[in-house]
């Protein structure tokens, strides 16, 4: 007995039949299920791949952000050294330069060489050499911790001013 719908009242055809009616537009739009895993697969893979992109190009933009604030930073202190002969003791004597943060929100960090007693504080090389003779500038890095040897691992984020201003950048690069 063929199998009846009851709200046509006209026989009902099994899936196969239907399907064997229709073999060519059955093929085109049926997708089994591996095709459909495949395809959430690849489409997985690809926004794993972008969102890590994104993140080291936002890394990469913090960094160089960074630098040019040091630059800027670097810009002014000369400019307030040709004024006064000397560098101020701290960014605080500096219009606009002690309200800059770096990217990820702390302060830049200074240091007059000529002030400090000792050369503890200063930054130093791998070779324990002061960075600079004039005055230090750095940001601490996206850990927001540093240490004056550049070789510390609390160290190698930062961006840091070296050779008297002929060196900005990451202190790994350093």
């Amino acid at each position: 007995m063929p199998n009846i719908d009851p709200q046509t009242a006209e026989p009902r055809l099994p899936l196969a039949a239907i399907l064997a009616r229709f073999p060519h537009q059955a093929r085109l739009f049926g997708v089994t299920l591996i095709e459909l895993l495949l395809s959430l697969t690849i489409v997985g893979i690809l926004a794993i791949v972008a969102v890590a992109s994104y993140g080291f190009l936002r890394e990469k933009q913090d960094i160089i952000q960074a630098t040019t604030d040091i630059q800027t930073i670097e810009g002014l202190l000369e400019r307030d050294f040709t004024t006064h002969n000397r560098y101020p003791d701290s960014l605080a004597e500096i219009p606009g330069a002690a309200a800059l943060r770096d990217p990820w929100g702390n302060p830049y960090q200074y240091l007059n060489i000529a002030t400090v007693k000792g050369k503890g504080k200063v930054r130093k090389d791998h070779n324990l050499v002061p960075l600079n003779t004039d005055y230090d500038l750095y940001s601490m890095g996206k850990d927001g911790r540093s240490v004056s040897p550049l070789t510390a691992k609390a160290s190698r984020d930062d961006i840091v001013r070296a050779n008297n201003g002929g060196f900005v950048g990451l202190a790994s690069d350093y």
